[in-house]
């Protein structure tokens, strides 16, 4: 392999780590979730120590909770349940996120909840 060859490898290898980089710090809740649930992204829950993802492949719904200041251990928790169904739950003291958790819901509406420390969010029948 010639030299072009090599500084033209490093160069395509130096711009996907450029532009992976770029975003995570343009998205990093995004980014987050986006690397742990498949499918897009359906919903996004807010609340004022984090913020839960929710996204949809086919009829299978995931759902991941992200801590607004990562780095400090506390309890962190992301449940998802289908109407008619069982509540799929990840609870633990975690520094960045909770989850990911994937239930088949169908066309079934959602109940989704998060916690991060002292706040958390419960939404509701959603995605009716």
């Amino acid at each position: 392999m010639g030299s072009g060859a090599i500084r033209r490898r490093l160069a395509l290898g130096l711009a996907v780590l450029t532009a992976s980089g770029l975003l995570v710090v343009a998205a990093p809740g995004d980014a987050q979730a986006a690397a742990h649930c498949p499918g897009r992204k359906v919903r996004t829950l807010p609340f004022s120590t984090g913020t839960v993802v929710v996204h949809k492949r086919g009829g299978y719904l995931c759902a991941v909770t992200l801590a607004k200041k990562p780095g400090t251990e506390r309890t962190t928790s992301v449940s998802i349940r289908a109407r008619g169904g069982r509540p799929v739950v990840d609870e633990g003291r975690y520094k960045r996120y909770a989850g990911p958790v994937t239930v088949h819901a169908g066309r079934r509406c959602v109940w989704v909840k998060g916690r991060v420390g002292g706040d958390s969010l419960s939404s509701g029948w959603i995605l009716c």
